[in-house]
């Protein structure tokens, strides 16, 4: 059942690309009050979206304690006042890697959580914190796991990918097989929308992804078409690739460990619980959402 009222917002993470994102989708259709660091937090409005949180830092050169400072703290602290207060919405962007850094089967919430990385660990505490909280009568609780976020305006490894197509240079990873999942930020205003609105989406943990997942040498393609060009894709052997990115660890260049492995790794998330919950499709289809944000790019 849709509901018509039109609900006030406690947002965190306004400035952020999914936050700033969601005021632009929603901004005739909700009123937001943003959150920023420092406030104290009172919360007067009907629905919580908490997005703010440490990103998980591709270059390793965060203290550890930042992310549970920030992703697990300030979360604890925003659920204890959401469950006082007389807000009966409460979504939480957590992450993919609050479950698993790699996958060997497609992800599922039934899939038990073994986060390596302090990011994911910290998401993790946090989901937790909620988990074994009793949520009282007439609210609702999110608990959202995205895959790779992107959209206009995203500046992560799609980015890099566009540079390095739009220069002319050659796509050196050819011979990593890979298949990953995506989250069109469209795809995810759709799906806030929808918890807001239906009250019979139940509580709990959802992972949110396009419908297909994409190999890296798939978007080398998308992006060589947007141009007008044929894909230069060169198959240089796994073992010198991973060696370069041993060098890059250490002298910090662009392509380093963690980098290679966020490029060519399988990491495949199942949308089928978020999909059958609210009962409609998505709006963009994995493909048509990377078109739309590698055009993006050209501006």
């Amino acid at each position: 059942m849709l509901i018509e009222t039109k609900n006030t917002i406690f947002i965190t993470g306004p400035s952020g690309f999914v936050g700033k994102n969601l005021l632009n989708h929603f901004e005739n259709i909700y009123t937001f009050s943003k959150y920023k660091k420092g406030d104290s937090i009172n919360i007067n409005q009907e629905v919580v979206i908490h997005l703010a949180g440490k990103a998980h830092d591709l270059k390793n050169i965060t203290d550890p304690t930042e992310y549970y400072s920030v992703n697990n703290d300030l979360t604890r602290k925003l659920f204890e006042e959401f469950i006082y207060s007389g807000a009966k919405i409460f979504i939480f962007l957590s992450s993919v890697k609050s479950a698993a850094d790699q996958l060997d089967i497609p992800l599922t919430e039934d899939y038990i959580p073994n986060p390596v990385t302090h990011y994911g660990k910290s998401k993790l505490l946090a989901e937790q914190y909620i988990l074994s909280k009793e949520i009282p009568d007439g609210k609702r609780v999110y608990i959202l796991r995205p895959c790779m976020i992107h959209g206009p305006g995203n500046k992560g490894n799609l980015n890099l990918l566009y540079k390095i197509v739009s220069k002319g240079l050659p796509w050196p990873l050819g011979a990593f097989e890979n298949k990953r999942s995506f989250c069109s930020i469209d795809n995810l205003c759709f799906i806030i929308r929808e918890l807001i609105e239906n009250d019979k989406i139940p509580s709990g943990i959802y992972n949110l992804a396009d419908d297909e997942p994409i190999s890296t040498n798939e978007l080398i393609n998308l992006i060589s078409v947007g141009f007008g060009r044929k894909p230069h894709i060169f198959n240089v052997p796994q073992p010198l690739i991973k060696f370069i990115s041993k060098l890059g660890d250490v002298l910090r260049l662009p392509l380093n460990s963690e980098r290679l492995n966020k490029l060519t790794e399988n990491y495949i998330v199942s949308n089928n619980k978020i999909i059958n919950a609210i009962n409609k499709p998505l709006p963009i289809s994995a493909k048509d959402g990377i078109i739309k944000t590698f055009t993006s790019f050209k501006y």
